[in-house]
């Protein structure tokens, strides 16, 4: 809704944590800027809905907050219990802004270089005015990993349960598979895709569940869209299950892949690639732990490294085209770091609270792709896996 009101509740409860959080980091504040609801951060601590008129709030490393709001929409702020300053002109809007940040150092929604396209929100002209007004801008990556995309202890637990369910179902439907294939009956990627989904709904995790359900040669493509009917799976077929979902939407999701193959034994080219993957994900989380002990800080870029060299190692690194994994939160693809090293250079801090996919594969055009998934979240105590019972060999469903 347009111009909604806001209670102004994330910023309330969490105010004191994100004034240490800017200490911690030798900074000023943070200077939140939106228009059209397009920076998600601000939206969040705010909670303020599709605002048609630029607005900035700095919160300060010290004392009260400010927000700096157009004339036309002051409704939406009624509730907000700091100072407010207003503006109508551009001129006005300028001056005000250079009163308010003029000479301190400034956490924004920015990645130089776009190191991080994820956080990278704010438009190069808005970075130019707060320059300009005298602030000096460094990303506010870390933060928004601290306040963003930690996971409570409610969302730990939901996170688990969901896990759960996931692996179960996965191997609800490799079973189903089989027992159709046996009975001489046509098995359709999206036929089921569609039980997936359903199941996963009657589990009590049915909050953007979702599913790629591939054959071995549409798993290589990444991305593949199963849809509602998709191709047939026949005997000898390897089959990529990918599958999300978490149980409201306050809840942290899962998110897992699995692999099978319909038949008693694994190809030796197949065998070598599922290898490969599997001890990739395995370098990763023994990395990541390995590293935690040692009390090192660790960077998304590291943990995608870790599993990149093996997989370059046997000699398949060309066909590793994705990074290792993504951050996961209340969204599948959330907010705090990735695992990348590749397709961007996450710069970003691994801290306690955060949770993401290892995910490593291998994708042969015209051939077959696998991909193994487990999910990992950081403790006090250091990383662990999540998901039950990781694969270690691809399920054969018809010995």
């Amino acid at each position: 809704m347009i111009g909604s009101k806001s209670d102004f509740r994330g910023i309330k409860e969490h105010l004191p944590e994100i004034q240490e959080g800017l200490r911690d980091a030798g900074l000023d504040g943070w200077l939140l800027y939106d228009l059209h609801a397009r920076n998600p951060v601000a939206g969040e601590l705010l909670g303020l809905g599709d605002m048609t008129r630029r607005y900035f709030a700095l919160i300060p490393a010290e004392g009260e907050p400010t927000a700096l709001m157009h004339g036309i929409e002051t409704g939406p702020w009624e509730d907000w219990p700091w100072k407010r300053l207003t503006y109508v002109a551009w001129k006005t809007l300028d001056e005000r802004l250079a009163a308010l940040v003029g000479g301190r150092r400034l956490a924004m929604e920015i990645s130089p270089g776009d190191a991080v396209p994820a956080i990278d929100y704010i438009p190069a002209g808005v970075a130019e005015l707060v320059r300009a007004a005298g602030a000096e801008l460094v990303p506010s990556a870390d933060l928004i990993t601290r306040f963003y995309a930690r996971w409570s202890d409610q969302g730990l637990a939901s996170h688990e349960r969901a896990s759960a369910i996931l692996a179960e179902t996965a191997r609800e439907a490799f079973a189903r598979a089989a027992d159709t294939i046996r009975a001489g009956e046509e098995l359709r990627e999206g036929h089921l895709r569609r039980w997936v989904v359903d199941r996963l709904a009657k589990k009590g995790v049915g909050v953007g569940a979702d599913s790629i359900l591939a054959n071995g040669r549409n798993a290589a493509n990444p991305h593949y869209e199963t849809g509602d009917v998709g191709d047939v799976i026949r005997p000898g077929d390897v089959i990529l299950l990918d599958l999300w979902a978490k149980e409201t939407p306050e809840s942290i999701y899962a998110d897992q892949t699995w692999m099978a193959i319909l038949s008693p034994d694994v190809p030796p080219e197949v065998q070598g690639y599922w290898e490969a993957i599997r001890d990739a994900r395995d370098a990763a989380v023994e990395f990541l732990q390995s590293e935690w002990k040692t009390g090192r800080r660790i960077q998304g870029s590291q943990v995608d490294d870790a599993a990149r060299n093996v997989i370059r190692e046997r000699g398949w690194g060309d066909h590793f085209i994705h990074r290792t994994g993504h951050s996961i939160d209340r969204e599948t693809h959330g907010m705090g770091p990735n695992m990348d090293n590749l397709e961007t250079r996450e710069t970003r801090m691994i801290i306690p609270g955060v949770g993401f996919s290892i995910e490593p594969g291998i994708y042969v055009p015209g051939n077959v792709g696998l991909r193994t998934e487990i999910n990992v979240f950081v403790g006090n105590d250091g990383p662990r896996v999540t998901t039950p019972d990781p694969q270690h060999e691809i399920a054969r469903l018809l010995r």
